[in-house]
């Protein structure tokens, strides 16, 4: 006899909307709110992944600019521009993101 199929639910990492059964269907106004804050909130992941993917980048340009003779000189000399300024972009792209509110 076989018991029933488990299966295992994923951890939550994000908030969980609770529903309350009893409150009825939504509105169209109440689905706008709702889409255009979820909108707000995958907007909002995806410019800190821009922000940390540009941290990464940096931290690979700085390598290549102190790689020494293995680059070339133009390679290098850009690598290090690219170290300096793409940690400057991404603390701006968070600090225009922290101006704009929380959701």
């Amino acid at each position: 006899m076989n018991g029933p199929l488990l299966t295992l639910v994923p951890e939550q990492t994000g908030p969980v909307e609770v529903y309350d059964l009893g409150r009825g269907p939504e509105t169209a106004t109440q689905r706008i709110r709702r889409l255009q804050r979820e909108a707000r909130l995958l907007a909002r992941e995806q410019v800190e992944a821009l922000a940390r993917d540009l941290e990464d980048l940096a931290r690979r340009a700085g390598e290549i600019a102190d790689g020494g003779e293995a680059y070339a000189v133009g390679i290098r000399e850009m690598a290090s521009r690219l170290a300096t300024d793409l940690p400057q972009k991404s603390q701006g792209l968070l600090a225009i993101l922290g101006r704009t509110g929380k959701d």
